[in-house]
């Protein structure tokens, strides 16, 4: 068994003076993956538990993006990015080899007000569904983070009026639906098909988070022959500190 935790920290410094360490104990994982660290090497000192190794991947950016991996499991090799120059400078992949499983942790990019970046997402998109199929050729995978789409419109509280919205537009549930139909299962679509209301993002606006008006945008998914081993798949609302809150999963591996 093993129990992962995914977070977009929305900058882990700022997230360690609201409670980041005590929530990080409670939560007790295996493996704990961040996004938007929003930090760069030796700015940051994390008194973690005793046996945690950590692996952070840096965006050349000073204070944007960037992802974190701490595991208390060793794993064979790491490595940061997607090996294509023009989607590895914003610090948005780390790939974790365990014995029996890759762990894939990413902040997918978001295509911005009027879908700026909507043609650099597709690109990335692309890319990032090459990666994961690749790894899943030689054995199962475990992806999490967060994604940057809501799926489906139960994946958001008032889906009409963002349709065509970043983070809900055609193109970016479309290439979602082509992820998972490459093999890779939604989690907690997998144990909560019908459950409305849990989401993992909210707004810092308008009460959003108190009226749970939010999104589900931060993700596990993993290889279809894992779907039978799911044991539980969490989203942790109840958990402040950051404008997401943590997702995780448990997995019998």
């Amino acid at each position: 068994m093993v129990k992962l935790i995914s977070w977009n920290v929305n900058g882990l410094r700022a997230c360690l003076n609201k409670g980041f360490l005590e929530s990080f104990t409670a939560l007790d994982a295996d493996i704990f993956c961040l996004q938007e660290t929003k930090l760069q090497a030796g700015q940051v000192e994390l008194d973690l538990p005793d046996g945690y190794q950590t692996y952070w991947n840096y965006a050349e950016k000073k204070g944007y993006s960037g992802t974190a991996v701490f595991t208390r499991r060793p794993p064979i090799r790491v490595a940061n990015g997607l090996d294509i120059p023009a989607h590895d400078t914003e610090g948005r992949v780390i790939t974790l080899e365990f014995d029996r499983f890759f762990l894939v942790n990413v902040y997918t990019p978001n295509s911005q007000e009027e879908l700026r970046r909507i043609d650099y997402r597709m690109d990335w998109d692309d890319a990032f569904r090459q990666h994961i199929t690749e790894l899943d050729r030689k054995k199962p995978v475990i992806v999490c983070g967060d994604l940057n789409v809501a799926h489906e419109e139960i994946d958001l509280k008032n889906p009409r009026p963002n349709r065509g919205r970043a983070g809900f537009s055609d193109q970016e549930r479309e290439k979602f639906t082509a992820l998972l139909e490459s093999g890779m299962a939604d989690t907690f679509r997998t144990l909560y098909p019908d459950q409305v209301g849990a989401y993992s993002w909210w707004s810092y606006q308008f009460g959003a988070r108190e009226r749970n008006a939010g999104w589900r945008i931060d993700y596990f998914l993993v290889s279809d022959r894992l779907r039978d081993k799911i044991t539980a798949a969490t989203i942790h609302a109840d958990i402040y500190g950051s404008d997401h809150c943590p997702v995780g999963v448990e997995i019998k591996i």
